[in-house]
């Protein structure tokens, strides 16, 4: 495992999977732009060495590939998992016997700690800064209606004011001024729990932000682990040793000793600040809201710091890559935390929240959905606002064999659960307000109860110009915008009755001839609607429950309060086709 960025460089230039930029690069959209075509093409990461404006490179497209990811954390974290949880099981309650036989997970965690070096010796503590101005690095501006140049790799260490419990998260940064940057705390995040606290003393959170360090600490920090869980031991266990650490007398927090950069000071209690909009990873821009600022009082950095970024944007970028690998490290603590969850997968292609499934035990009438309700209620799955269910086995991530199962055993009457005015994820726009939404529990258990077809026989659809069916038993038609026709859905639930009766799943979307494949049918879909608002179906109230008559419809067509998608401005792309050989000569 690497010790710092400096040794997955090296790796990755004895690999041959990272090529060196000379040629001067604008931050403000060129640097981004030539990043999203390289990613686009499975293409090796990028040190761009002559950013304009500034004395530091610039490297991205760290983990754009499974590969590269496989290269920056190896083998050692999955085994670890395994191994400790298929230990868990014969350590409970400890026998002596079963202690010696698992004593070399145990003896792994043992080690598991922070090792405190001289600050002499720290490398990010070369060089302090006490007259921080953030303009002169090379913070990227990835979207024309971007707000301004964002961090976009922040590693933001805070402490709970009372209990000095830690947390490391990853949440943009938009630059303000010199030496103030917005923070976006979003819902269900760490780092806004130890805000919330402060305020409600109506003091001040002390606040670090790294910039670089071991990719350890990148995966730390976007995992969804239980907030009694300190981040950085749980990088060290990860890594195999003791993520070093280092004292500095005029700082609260001590600095991570490895990282390119440090910023220190606090963000303000009850002061909120316009932030974004932003182009985000679910594929639109996210608005402009209110969100708390970040004074920033010394900047510490290594001699030759480097500046690690990502862009974000439509999937497959690199948070995808990263989030997947996540899901296969985690996955098997899922039957420990939440028993009866035997499987459980989140989709980066309509970024993560919006859709999840999962394979639960079902060893009596409707425990599917008590485990549901579990996965739901646990850390971040709350944001999730579609989740699907099944007893059987399968391979969650293929998901349209996945959704084959669930639709060949999905009974509308019984399996399908809206639950509105919930919390939604900050970035989801759907639910038409900022934070709220609902959500929508689907499930597919037990016996088969039908056949699902798989050629569309219908004929003709009154509103409808395009018919093409996506796997088994889920159709996906096109025909007026919802500006322009925003009844359709009601009319196509109206023929449903005749022309789609044996189609248990039908999505409207703006262009079906745009889905080609598993990441472009989720995105274009689970992306674009709310349970509450975009579910159609014929029904009725029994017993004060909902029930549905098939063939449900969603309305996942883009509506005019939706962000806008993001699209590279014209002017870049020339700029960028017309300079391609420029950036690589070779």
């Amino acid at each position: 495992m690497h010790k710092d960025l400096r040794s997955f460089l090296t790796t990755l230039r004895n690999e041959k999977d990272i090529v060196e930029i000379s040629a001067p690069v604008d931050a403000n959209l060129e640097l981004a732009e030539i990043h999203r075509r390289v990613i686009e093409e499975g293409g090796p990461a990028l040190l761009f060495t002559n950013v304009k404006g500034s004395e530091f490179p610039v490297v991205t497209n760290l983990f754009g590939t499974v590969k590269r990811v496989e290269l920056a954390f190896g083998p050692r974290p999955e085994r670890l998992v395994r191994n400790l949880i298929g230990a868990m099981d014969k350590l409970m309650p400890p026998k002596l016997s079963s202690l010696w036989e698992h004593r070399v997970p145990l003896l792994d965690i043992a080690r598991t700690g922070l090792k405190t070096i001289p600050r002499s010796k720290a490398p990010v503590a070369a060089v302090v800064e006490d007259q921080v101005d953030l303009h002169k690095l090379p913070v990227l501006t990835s979207w024309q209606l971007d707000g301004g140049p964002f961090f976009t790799l922040p590693l933001v260490y805070t402490e709970h004011p009372i209990t000095k419990e830690h947390n490391l998260g990853m949440y943009r940064l938009q630059v303000q001024d010199k030496n103030r940057t917005g923070i976006h705390w979003q819902i269900q995040k760490g780092g806004g729990f130890h805000h919330h606290e402060a305020e409600l003393r109506n003091q001040a959170l002390p606040v670090t932000v790294f910039l670089g360090g071991p990719p350890a600490l990148i995966t730390t920090a976007i995992a969804p682990l239980p907030e009694s869980v300190p981040e950085l031991l749980f990088t060290s266990f990860l890594m195999g040793e003791k993520l070093e650490i280092t004292d500095v007398a005029e700082h609260v927090h001590r600095l991570i000793a490895q990282a390119e950069f440090a910023f220190s000071g606090e963000v303000p209690a009850h002061v909120r600040h316009p932030e974004g909009p932003f182009g985000d990873h679910y594929g639109y821009y996210s608005w402009e809201h209110d969100f708390p600022i970040f004074n920033i009082k010394k900047m510490y950095r290594r001699k030759d710091a480097i500046y690690p970024a990502t862009v974000v944007g439509k999937p497959r970028q690199e948070d995808y890559f990263i989030g997947d690998y996540l899901q296969s490290l985690l996955s098997p603590m899922f039957p420990v935390v939440m028993p009866g969850v035997k499987a459980l997968w989140t989709y980066g292609e309509t970024g993560f929240h919006s859709l999840a499934g999962a394979v639960v035990r079902e060893s009596y009438y409707r425990e599917a959905m008590a485990h549901a309700f579990r996965i739901m209620g646990e850390g971040q799955l709350t944001l999730t606002k579609f989740l699907m269910v099944t007893d059987i086995p399968c391979d969650l991530a293929n998901f349209p064999t996945f959704l084959e199962i669930i639709l060949e055993r999905f009974n509308p009457q019984r399996d399908l659960l809206i639950v509105h005015d919930t919390s939604m994820d900050t970035l989801d726009y759907t639910g038409r307000k900022f934070n709220h939404g609902s959500k929508a529990i689907m499930l597919g258990i037990g016996d088969k109860i039908r056949d699902l077809p798989r050629d569309y026989t219908g004929g003709p659809i009154a509103g409808i110009s395009k018919v093409k069916p996506y796997c088994g038993g889920c159709l996906v038609v096109s025909g007026g915008t919802f500006k322009s026709d925003e009844d359709l859905p009601n009319r196509l639930v109206q023929a449903a009755q005749d022309k789609l009766q044996e189609w248990p799943l039908v999505f409207l979307v703006d262009n079906a001839d745009d889905i080609t494949d598993q990441t472009t049918f989720l995105w274009t879909t689970f992306t674009r609607f709310d349970p509450a608002h975009d579910v159609y179906a014929i029904k009725s109230v029994r017993q004060n429950k909902l029930q549905f008559e098939g063939p449900i419809v969603i309305d996942a067509r883009m509506k005019p309060f939706y962000p806008e998608e993001l699209v590279p401005r014209e002017d870049i792309v020339e700029l960028v086709d017309r300079r391609w050989k420029e950036y690589f000569p070779s």
